[in-house]
């Protein structure tokens, strides 16, 4: 199976809503034409940025609609399908291949621990469902409360429709572990763009990627390069403005959907409660992340 399309960075796409907190479709088609033009290689649709908990069923089909329309062959699709029950992911699985996406993906089943066999008859069930679509496991451990261990990797590598795994584990250890078995890996957390791409992952998703890509495009081309020192110089920069996304009184996707307003960006309303909406004294925040990311950009772009 050709996965070199697999390469790059793909931001983690946001939840899009109208004034009324609903699924604005023409929200999520403006988000979509906003990433192509920033020419990042693809999208990761229906994960954790896509507040896809707090979404139903007929929601997250939806967005993964919209988002192909728009695109209309110009991104790699990702389509993140997990429910906290196989029916409703396998459901979603079936829609996404429908669509023609180029990969789905799934966190394990959240909230009881299950044993590995269980969490692999899971997958396996979600990936029949979508037959002729690349699988990848998404390994969010610090969420999901469980963690892909090797034994579990090996089993799914039975799977012939398995081709990688999405890690948002803190160690790049796991990184390099998992590529040593002969799949692709895509790097989870935006902390770590620089050090998981340099231990093995082929490409990054990631939440923030969307309010700043040209500095991961950036980061990851000077890498390749061979311009170390310069790659990690931008890592660090990126790693200052995650903290400050993130000290808001909101939800950092709250400061995230405000900054790309302020960026130019589409509009594409708040959060999903429980999550927090960003309140007035976020503004100086919002503020300083639209500065920040501009110097980065005027700086090293």
């Amino acid at each position: 199976m050709d996965t070199k399309k697999f390469q790059g960075v793909f931001p983690a796409f946001y939840a899009c809503y109208d004034a009324d907190g609903e699924i604005s479709p023409s929200a999520v088609r403006a988000l979509t034409e906003y990433l192509i033009s920033k020419h990042v290689q693809g999208v990761y649709v229906g994960g954790s940025s896509g507040e896809c908990i707090y979404q139903s069923v007929a929601e997250r089909k939806t967005v993964l609609e919209n988002v192909v329309a728009a695109a209309a062959g110009r991104l790699v699709i990702i389509a993140h399908v997990a429910c906290n029950n196989t029916a409703d992911s396998c459901e979603l699985a079936a829609h996404a291949e429908s669509l023609g996406v180029d990969a789905i993906a799934a966190i394990p089943p959240i909230y009881f621990h299950l044993p590995e066999h269980a969490i692999a008859q899971y997958w396996n069930d979600i990936s029949a469902a979508a037959p002729h679509t690349p699988f990848i496991i998404y390994n969010i451990p610090q969420l999901a409360g469980t963690a892909l261990t090797i034994s579990l990797l090996r089993e799914m590598k039975k799977n012939k429709n398995v081709i990688g795994v999405k890690n948002s584990s803190m160690p790049v250890q796991d990184i390099q572990m998992f590529h040593d078995e002969g799949l692709i890996v895509f790097n989870g957390p935006d902390e770590q763009f620089i050090s998981g791409l340099t231990i093995g992952a082929v490409g990054g998703i990631g939440g923030t990627y969307a309010a700043m890509p040209e500095l991961f495009l950036k980061a990851r081309t000077e890498l390749l390069q061979g311009n170390i020192a310069l790659a990690a110089a931008i890592q660090n920069d990126i790693c200052r403005i995650i903290y400050k996304l993130c000290s808001g009184h909101g939800n950092m996707y709250a400061i995230i959907k405000a900054v790309l307003r302020k960026q130019g960006g589409p509009d594409i309303g708040s959060v999903r409660k429980p999550l927090a909406p960003a309140v007035p004294a976020d503004e100086a925040v919002i503020e300083a992340c639209c500065t920040m990311i501009k110097e980065a950009i005027e700086k090293y772009c």
